[in-house]
Protein backbone atom coordinates (compact mmCIF):
# COMPACT_ATOMS: atom_id res chain seq x y z
CA UNK A 1 0.00 0.00 0.00
CA UNK A 2 1.28 3.35 -0.79
CA UNK A 3 2.26 6.06 2.09
CA UNK A 4 -0.95 8.02 0.85
CA UNK A 5 -3.01 4.99 1.05
CA UNK A 6 -1.85 4.20 4.66
CA UNK A 7 -2.35 7.56 5.94
CA UNK A 8 -5.84 7.31 3.96
CA UNK A 9 -6.69 4.06 5.84
CA UNK A 10 -5.86 5.22 8.81
CA UNK A 11 -7.41 8.59 8.89
CA UNK A 12 -10.48 6.91 7.99
CA UNK A 13 -10.80 4.72 10.95
CA UNK A 14 -10.48 7.80 13.02
CA UNK A 15 -12.85 9.85 12.19
CA UNK A 16 -16.05 8.18 14.26
CA UNK A 17 -17.06 9.81 16.97
CA UNK A 18 -16.67 6.74 19.24
CA UNK A 19 -13.14 6.37 21.35
CA UNK A 20 -13.01 2.47 19.74
CA UNK A 21 -12.85 4.50 16.17
CA UNK A 22 -9.44 6.50 17.52
CA UNK A 23 -8.21 3.78 19.34
CA UNK A 24 -8.32 2.07 15.95
CA UNK A 25 -6.58 4.50 14.08
CA UNK A 26 -3.74 4.70 16.68
CA UNK A 27 -2.98 0.70 16.53
CA UNK A 28 -2.68 0.84 13.24
CA UNK A 29 -0.63 4.08 13.08
CA UNK A 30 1.88 3.50 16.50
CA UNK A 31 3.55 0.47 14.66
CA UNK A 32 4.34 2.23 11.39
CA UNK A 33 5.37 5.32 13.44
CA UNK A 34 7.87 3.09 15.46
CA UNK A 35 9.07 2.07 12.65
CA UNK A 36 9.96 4.76 10.69
CA UNK A 37 11.88 6.45 13.59
CA UNK A 38 13.81 3.16 13.79
CA UNK A 39 14.95 4.04 10.40
CA UNK A 40 16.39 6.95 10.95
CA UNK A 41 20.10 6.24 10.55
CA UNK A 42 22.59 6.49 13.20
CA UNK A 43 25.30 9.16 11.95
CA UNK A 44 28.71 7.35 11.04
CA UNK A 45 30.35 8.47 13.12
CA UNK A 46 28.20 7.18 15.93
CA UNK A 47 27.78 4.33 14.91
CA UNK A 48 30.87 2.01 16.53
CA UNK A 49 29.10 3.23 19.77
CA UNK A 50 26.47 1.07 20.00
CA UNK A 51 23.86 3.76 21.66
CA UNK A 52 20.66 2.63 22.42
CA UNK A 53 17.38 4.48 23.05
CA UNK A 54 18.04 5.16 26.73
CA UNK A 55 21.27 6.89 25.25
CA UNK A 56 18.86 8.78 23.18
CA UNK A 57 16.97 10.08 25.54
CA UNK A 58 19.71 11.53 27.96
CA UNK A 59 21.49 13.03 24.71
CA UNK A 60 18.74 14.66 23.77
CA UNK A 61 18.11 16.47 27.35
CA UNK A 62 21.87 17.55 26.55
CA UNK A 63 21.43 18.42 23.46
CA UNK A 64 18.22 20.64 23.95
CA UNK A 65 18.88 22.02 27.29
CA UNK A 66 22.41 22.46 27.96
CA UNK A 67 24.91 20.62 30.56
CA UNK A 68 23.25 19.56 33.51
CA UNK A 69 24.58 16.92 36.59
CA UNK A 70 23.74 13.53 36.87
CA UNK A 71 20.64 14.14 39.24
CA UNK A 72 19.16 16.44 36.91
CA UNK A 73 19.21 14.57 34.17
CA UNK A 74 18.58 12.03 36.63
CA UNK A 75 15.27 13.36 38.06
CA UNK A 76 14.17 14.17 33.32
CA UNK A 77 14.81 10.80 32.90
CA UNK A 78 12.61 9.57 35.63
CA UNK A 79 15.40 7.33 36.91
CA UNK A 80 17.84 6.84 39.75
CA UNK A 81 20.80 8.84 39.53
CA UNK A 82 23.07 5.73 39.69
CA UNK A 83 21.43 4.61 36.67
CA UNK A 84 22.53 7.60 35.12
CA UNK A 85 25.71 7.58 36.48
CA UNK A 86 26.79 4.76 34.50
CA UNK A 87 25.16 5.76 31.53
CA UNK A 88 27.33 9.41 31.69
CA UNK A 89 30.51 6.65 32.75
CA UNK A 90 29.65 4.68 29.55
CA UNK A 91 29.45 7.73 26.94
CA UNK A 92 32.11 9.14 28.91
CA UNK A 93 34.40 6.53 28.21
CA UNK A 94 33.10 6.37 24.57
CA UNK A 95 34.46 9.98 24.32
CA UNK A 96 30.59 10.90 23.57
CA UNK A 97 30.20 13.31 26.88
CA UNK A 98 32.44 15.14 29.07
CA UNK A 99 32.41 15.45 33.07
CA UNK A 100 33.48 18.24 34.38
CA UNK A 101 33.25 20.41 37.97
CA UNK A 102 30.62 22.54 38.68
CA UNK A 103 32.62 26.08 39.25
CA UNK A 104 29.77 26.87 41.65
CA UNK A 105 30.66 23.72 43.83
CA UNK A 106 33.26 21.67 42.76
CA UNK A 107 31.97 18.38 44.25
CA UNK A 108 29.30 18.49 41.56
CA UNK A 109 30.06 17.19 38.43
CA UNK A 110 28.98 18.72 34.87
CA UNK A 111 27.51 16.83 32.01
CA UNK A 112 27.76 18.13 28.38
CA UNK A 113 27.90 16.57 24.91
CA UNK A 114 31.83 16.34 23.98
CA UNK A 115 31.77 19.22 20.98
CA UNK A 116 33.63 17.00 18.45
CA UNK A 117 30.45 14.86 18.87
CA UNK A 118 28.11 17.38 19.45
CA UNK A 119 27.59 17.69 15.32
CA UNK A 120 27.16 13.93 14.73
CA UNK A 121 24.36 13.73 17.45
CA UNK A 122 22.47 17.03 16.49
CA UNK A 123 22.21 15.21 12.99
CA UNK A 124 20.32 11.73 14.77
CA UNK A 125 18.07 13.51 16.24
CA UNK A 126 17.70 16.78 13.44
CA UNK A 127 14.87 14.43 11.45
CA UNK A 128 12.53 13.14 14.49
CA UNK A 129 12.79 17.04 15.94
CA UNK A 130 11.87 18.40 12.28
CA UNK A 131 9.03 16.08 12.10
CA UNK A 132 7.47 16.85 15.56
CA UNK A 133 7.64 20.52 15.01
CA UNK A 134 6.21 20.66 11.34
CA UNK A 135 3.14 17.93 12.83
CA UNK A 136 2.86 20.11 15.85
CA UNK A 137 3.01 23.87 14.32
CA UNK A 138 -0.75 23.54 12.97
CA UNK A 139 -1.86 23.47 16.92
CA UNK A 140 -2.08 26.11 19.41
CA UNK A 141 -0.52 25.52 22.45
CA UNK A 142 -2.74 24.44 25.11
CA UNK A 143 -3.39 21.67 22.10
CA UNK A 144 -0.32 20.73 21.59
CA UNK A 145 0.12 20.34 25.29
CA UNK A 146 -3.24 17.89 25.34
CA UNK A 147 -1.67 16.06 22.60
CA UNK A 148 2.30 15.59 24.62
CA UNK A 149 -0.33 14.74 28.35
CA UNK A 150 -2.30 12.19 25.89
CA UNK A 151 0.98 10.68 25.03
CA UNK A 152 2.35 10.30 28.80
CA UNK A 153 -1.25 9.05 29.55
CA UNK A 154 -0.77 6.66 27.20
CA UNK A 155 3.00 5.69 28.12
CA UNK A 156 2.11 5.45 31.96
CA UNK A 157 -0.84 2.95 31.17
CA UNK A 158 0.67 1.00 29.15
CA UNK A 159 3.12 1.15 31.93
CA UNK A 160 1.10 -0.04 34.46
CA UNK A 161 -0.41 -2.96 32.18
CA UNK A 162 3.23 -4.26 31.82
CA UNK A 163 3.61 -4.60 35.62
CA UNK A 164 -0.01 -6.22 36.21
Amino acid sequence: MSRSGERAAVEGCGNGKDADDAVRALLLLMPRMVGRVKKIPVPEALRSFALAPRHLSLLSYLLFDGPMTVNELAARLQVAPTTVSLLVGDLNRKGILERRADEADRRRRIIRIAPDQEPAITAWLAPGAAAWRKALAPLTPDQRQLFVDTLLAYEAAVGGAEQD
